[in-house]
């Protein structure tokens, strides 16, 4: 016999028992099929989030990946800055020119400022709906579901990963929620990935740009303390991103400070021009103190216009107590602040520019201490040597006029001792020149004011002279061609035109030194000769500058002659 238990009827197509357990087991069985299939998408993402070590790549990947993942069909990526807005804000699932009509990106209201303040999951049925909303701008697309989790970096809140408008309509599940939290977690740890890796790369560039600096700097002759430091600038506009970059020296007289180096949109605008950083700030960092971050450039750089400025970063250029000026860099009023690796490695980058500027400066100074030991060799040798001889001669051949009568000979052996005196005085005239030659080189602007008072000794009044800009801040060569046509013109002001009032003026403006002399004399006819005029036009002609000269019968001279620096 067979017991019931066994009876053929129990597996019978018809029993029900056996139909439920079917269902049960197939239902079982499909949801592991799909959490078999939601863990291998989960580890795809994870692997697609760290297959590269680029911070906005992994960012981009990170929002890619969670899309496809929990089937959104938008997503975004929040990026928390120091002031506890969104700095970042990476979107998937809207195109460029969508992006563009809908405006700029939002900064962290409404929900997606809640999870800035409280970073835990959040799911919402309608985002519309909740009491934070903030609202949607013109021409963004409709969302509803929503799925928001923090993105932490060991323990700090990096950013929070949005999603929104589920695949098919419905609401983010609590197993959406549990997956997107992991993915989260696996990108925390991608992100620090990449931003040390973006940190040392940084750090790499820029210790790179301080030895090139520093070779260019020093491998060359040419005198940087007196300006010309546009390559310099550059160089940090490269690598600190910026719109701008300014090397701000002292002045070489007076209060204030000149650039003496530019870069970026603009420069050319910059070079050369007088600053005024009064901001206490700006001034404590001048004294050698830390970097120091600006959020607007406008007001903080008394004549610059800072309009079109945004975050800038002001930095030494000391070294050992010796302090050459700053470095300020600016961005774009829509970028970033500058962040902790580009503040501190500019600070290296300023000590670097600093140190090489004192080391040239020392090399010049001990290069000039070795032509004025020379000169003084010179002079001395001069003096005990070869004067001591001519002297002698001379009285020798003087003694010659005892042992003639005639008179022509007398008269040869006087012209031969007038020309030996007339060399011992020119030697003499020689030895002083190199004995009163010291290292300190006279200002442009003193050689101005005493070349104009010079020629005013021989005239009833004085030439009225202005001088405007960072005029001492002329570089050796041109200031040598300022000084002689400041003396031509008012030579020949002096001697053709006959007037009663001449002024003089020199100004360093935007790049370009120019010299104005203006007299109200008799003025004169363009056919007539000219030669000095003509000299000032071919020193202009040389340095790619240019003369103009406006004159007419009776109606005085202007003679404005500019080069560029």
């Amino acid at each position: 016999m067979h017991s019931p238990d066994n009876s053929p009827e129990v597996f019978s197509s018809g029993n029900p028992r056996i139909e439920d357990l079917l269902k049960d087991f197939v239902s079982r069985a499909g949801e592991l099929l799909q959490s078999q299939e939601r863990m291998a998408g989960l580890l795809e993402a994870v692997v697609a989030v760290a297959e590269d070590l680029s911070l906005d790549a992994v960012l981009e990947r990170v929002v890619q990946s969670a899309c496809g993942l929990l089937h959104a069909r938008y997503g975004a990526l929040g990026v928390i800055g120091d002031d506890h807005a969104l700095s970042h804000f990476i979107t998937v699932g809207i195109d460029g020119e969508l992006a563009q009509q809908i405006g700029p990106l939002p900064t962290g209201h409404g929900v997606l400022g809640l999870l800035i303040s409280d970073p835990r999951p959040l799911r919402l049925h309608d985002l519309r709906k909740h009491p934070e909303a903030y609202g949607f701008p013109e021409h963004h697309p409709p969302m509803q579901s929503f799925l928001g989790v923090p993105v932490r970096v060991r323990d700090t809140v990096f950013g929070n990963l949005y999603l929104t408008e589920k695949e098919g309509g419905g609401d983010f599940t609590a197993e959406d929620e549990a997956l997107a939290v992991a993915l989260a977690a696996a990108a925390g740890v991608a992100i620090e990935n990449a931003k040390l890796y973006d940190d040392s790369r940084r750090r790499a560039r820029w210790l790179e740009a301080c030895m090139d600096v520093s070779g260019l700097m020093l491998g060359s002759d040419r005198d940087y303390s007196s300006g010309g430091l546009d390559p310099i600038a550059a160089r940090a506009l490269l690598e600190s991103e910026s719109a701008l970059a300014l090397i701000v020296a002292p002045a070489v007289s007076g209060p204030g400070y000149i650039v003496a180096g530019a870069a970026g949109e603009g420069a050319k605008d910059f070079s050369g021009t007088s600053l005024c950083l009064d901001s206490p700030e700006l001034q404590d960092v001048l004294s050698g103190g830390e970097p120091v971050m600006f959020d607007h450039a406008a007001g903080v750089l008394d004549g610059i216009d800072g309009g079109g400025l945004g975050p800038l970063l002001a930095v030494a250029l000391s070294t050992q107590g010796a302090h050459h000026g700053l470095l300020l860099l600016a961005r774009k009023p829509e970028s970033l602040r500058y962040a902790r690796t580009d503040v501190e490695m500019g600070a290296v980058f300023g000590s670097h520019v600093a140190l090489a500027l004192e080391l040239a400066r020392v090399h010049r100074l001990r290069e000039e201490l070795l032509v004025f030991t020379d000169r003084d060799r010179i002079a001395r040798d001069l003096h005990d040597l070869v004067i001591q001889r001519l002297f002698a001669a001379g009285l020798s051949v003087q003694s010659l006029t005892r042992f003639t009568k005639d008179e022509l000979a007398t008269e040869r052996i006087r012209n031969i001792t007038g020309e030996l005196d007339e060399a011992i005085r020119s030697l003499r005239d020689t030895i002083y020149s190199l004995k009163s030659s010291s290292g300190e080189t006279e200002l442009l602007s003193g050689r101005i004011r005493r070349v104009t008072r010079s020629s005013a000794k021989s005239m009833p009044f004085t030439p009225r002279l202005t001088l405007t800009g960072p005029v001492d801040a002329v570089t050796p060569d041109k200031a040598d061609n300022v000084v002689a046509v400041v003396s031509e013109g008012l030579s020949n002001a002096i001697r053709h035109s006959g007037a009663d009032a001449i002024s003089v003026s020199v100004a360093v403006i935007k790049g370009q030194v120019t010299v104005v002399i203006t007299d109200n004399g008799s003025g004169f006819n363009d056919s007539l000769e000219r030669n000095g005029l003509a000299n000032l036009e071919d020193r202009a002609r040389m340095l790619d500058g240019q003369c103009t000269i406006t004159t007419a019968p009776d109606a005085g001279t202007s003679v404005e002659w500019s080069v560029p620096l």
